[in-house]
């Protein structure tokens, strides 16, 4: 017989079940159940309490607590049948004892399966193995399966059925369970951190009618009332800027972004940012509380600000973000690292072009790309994969910045950093462009770029450039992948790993 036969056959047989317990007067799913303990509070409540001797249970068996969950194991002994609930707070194990249930009852067990839902009243006693269990004095079935578990015993293994069955996977995986619950403790942190530093949480326009915020392709789409093209948004920078334009002091958001590039382990085409923006600060300010903000964060969550993470090659490094973080300047280490000065180039892709070239260094696509876009993928190419400790690299070409403030000491730079760590980037950030002219003078220039083919060029934002000539303060903020900093945290390869529930190619 195949595994799919035995499938089939077992979901036949769990259907039965359903009626036959209708028939028997039994409802397989009720709308609720009055819990008065999670699993692990049960466990907390049994270890610190007396716990009497099974005998004497036996004959006056109480009602001390009311437990609920998945079973996700069921042994029976003749007259004792041993059954392990799980809910989100871990596992307990609870016992049904013929003598106390009652043999009608106890006949019952046999319509019951592993991953049905359940709920048990009962106390606590101690076997003969030390185990902490529930003896259980009356149950009710909350929730009839249909479809079995996959490989009872060693959860969900086959990497893709991981994504395309996430619920699968968080009930048999306790490490993917903690790595989501590793996930919703970092967001918490940086929310509870940004908050008690006055930033103002607030929310964005996710479909658009124009492609800003940061350079990338878009995924496209139409709006049949208003009969326009649209946009998901690609970051809401331009969004939140128009916040401080109102008047916020500082805001972040959490923010959806989508992006319609390649597919690879380590981007999304959905994926999730936080963004923030302070007024009043510039990029050294920014930098400053990063650091602050970041460890502060990664200590609370991990418990150690010296972490050991995997290293593209699967080698294990120990990183320490105990701050300050080194700051090298983006034009220097590409120069040490390949020989091209990048600036001697400023404004002309096509002598950048052939100086690479003349290097031997292959980037894809190059000759559709502009200058801007070439320094970076040249720096993605010679340096980045060199900056394993948490650094910050500082002050890149302003046409790869399209947002950023020009430098005052020298016009071909912006006031930027990125945070490297481990060879990922983690934070994008600079000084804000506030001066409009100069603001409209790059638009201009990436909107020619994209007109030559560049995709990932931004287009034109008049309505952007009206906000901004209506007043804008001083200021820096940057943008985090979520998902990208999870990974990186958790040792996942694939970013996927840390999506409940990632975008996959319909079967």
């Amino acid at each position: 017989m195949t595994d799919q036969q035995q499938i089939s056959n077992e979901f036949e047989d769990r259907k039965k079940k359903v009626g036959d317990l209708r028939e028997t007067g039994v409802q397989p799913y009720p709308d609720r159940f009055e819990r008065t303990h999670t699993l692990a509070e049960a466990k907390a409540l049994g270890e610190d309490g007396e716990v009497r001797e099974l005998e004497i249970i036996g004959k006056s068996p109480r009602e001390d607590v009311r437990v609920c969950g998945r079973l996700m194991l069921v042994r029976s002994h003749g007259k004792l049948t041993f059954a392990r609930l799980q809910d989100h707070t871990g596992q307990l194990q609870i016992c049904f004892m013929k003598d106390v249930v009652g043999e009608d009852v106890y006949k019952m067990l046999k319509k019951i399966d592993v991953a049905d839902f359940l709920g048990a009243t009962g106390e606590f006693f101690v076997t003969r193995h030390g185990e902490l269990t529930v003896l259980v004095k009356e149950f009710q079935l909350l929730g009839k399966t249909l479809r079995p578990l996959p490989e009872k015993f060693h959860g969900l293994k086959d990497r893709e059925a991981m994504y395309r069955q996430r619920y699968l996977d968080l009930l048999t995986n306790e490490e993917t369970r903690e790595r989501f619950m590793f996930r919703t403790r970092l967001i918490t942190a940086m929310r509870n951190y940004l908050d008690s530093h006055n930033f103002v949480e607030v929310e964005t326009p996710i479909l658009t009618s124009v492609a800003s915020g940061a350079a990338a392709k878009p995924f496209e789409t139409h709006h049949n009332a208003l009969d326009i093209d649209m946009f998901l948004r690609i970051a809401p920078e331009t969004y939140l800027k128009r916040a401080i334009v109102g008047g916020f002091d500082r805001v972040y958001e959490f923010a959806k972004c989508f992006r319609n590039e390649g597919i690879d382990p380590s981007h999304l085409q959905e994926f999730t940012m936080l963004e923030y923006y302070g007024s009043y600060w510039n990029f050294e300010d920014n930098m400053t509380f990063t650091e602050q903000f970041l460890s502060q964060v990664i200590q609370e969550v991990a418990g150690d600000l010296k972490v050991e993470l995997m290293d593209r090659d699967g080698n294990k490094e120990l990183i320490d973000f105990t701050p300050p973080w080194p700051r090298l300047h983006f034009t220097e280490i590409i120069e040490k690292d390949c020989g091209i000065q990048v600036l001697d180039f400023y404004g002309d892709a096509d002598g950048l072009r052939a100086a690479i070239k003349k290097a031997g260094i292959q980037i894809e696509k190059m000759d559709t790309m502009g200058y801007g876009n070439l320094c970076d993928a040249l720096y993605k190419k010679v340096s980045r994969p060199k900056l394993i400790q948490p650094c910050f690299v500082i002050r890149h070409p302003v046409d790869t910045k399209p947002l950023a403030r020009r430098s005052d000491d020298d016009e071909r730079l912006a006031d930027t950093f990125q945070l490297l760590v481990n060879t990922w980037e983690v934070v994008n950030a600079y000084s804000e462009l506030v001066d409009p002219a100069d603001q409209r003078e790059r638009l201009e220039r990436q909107a020619a770029a994209k007109a030559s083919g560049d995709e990932e060029a931004m287009p034109m934002d008049e309505d952007y450039l009206k906000a901004m000539e209506h007043g804008m303060p001083p200021m820096s903020g940057w943008g985090l992948g979520v998902d990208r900093f999870v990974a990186l945290l958790t040792n996942q390869d694939n970013l996927k790993d840390t999506v409940l529930f990632p975008l996959m190619k319909p079967e």
